[in-house]
């Protein structure tokens, strides 16, 4: 088993019209932003994120759903991001591709800390969290369980490597904006929309045209 990097970051993907309304707010998981009427624009497959809410646990956290949670991933260019990119999935409504996709990246260990110092309950999925198998760990220890050459494969249509490829952070109900490290975008475009839209915040973290997050 491969161990984990020296320094293990964590991605969040969203469209770069919601970073002036996380920037306020931090994010949300999919259940508390459903309850306040829905995210500016979403990207996401809706019949997925109502599983998440009402029907698949976190496991070590008994009564929280997934869908409570703030997900990230372990790597930028995520299958997800792929199935944006694509834009002919049956399920997927958002239909603008990856150009307007930003990518929130966050230091896992100063996202624990910060959590453990708020008491705000954190988990990880071994693979898929979306699928009623996943397996969830909440313990810093246990990240040798998860498949990092899957994580940082660049070719994942082989099912095992896909799998361990959409493992999840995820973050009880809230994720402060303060956290983010960096901003990855694909385009110069999209660059300037971002630091546009993020002009009053104090500390904006750097953002930064990253085309090797993207397909």
């Amino acid at each position: 088993m491969t161990p984990p990097p020296q320094h293990v970051k964590i991605y969040h993907i969203t469209h770069v019209d919601n970073l002036p309304q996380i920037a306020r707010s931090g994010l949300l998981s999919d259940a508390q932003i459903l309850a306040r009427g829905g995210p500016n624009q979403a990207i996401g497959m809706s019949g997925i994120k109502q599983r998440r809410i009402q029907e698949l646990e976190v496991d070590c956290h008994p009564g929280t759903n997934v869908g409570d949670y703030v997900p990230f991933y372990f790597c930028p260019r995520s299958v997800m991001l792929y199935v944006i990119h694509r834009a002919n999935h049956p399920e997927l409504s958002y239909l603008g591709g990856q150009d307007p996709i930003v990518h929130l990246e966050a230091d896992l260990r100063d996202v624990v800390s910060w959590a453990k110092a708020n008491r705000v309950r954190w988990a990880f999925s071994l693979s898929n969290a979306g699928a009623r198998y996943a397996e969830f760990r909440s313990d810093l220890q246990a990240l040798d369980e998860l498949n990092w050459n899957a994580i940082a494969a660049r070719d994942f249509r082989d099912t095992d490597v896909k799998e361990g490829k959409q493992a999840e952070f995820l973050m009880h109900e809230y994720f402060p904006f303060k956290l983010v490290e960096r901003i990855g975008v694909r385009l110069p475009a999209t660059r300037t929309r971002a630091r546009g839209s993020l002009a009053n915040v104090q500390s904006m973290p750097p953002v930064e045209i990253l085309p090797d997050w993207y397909f």
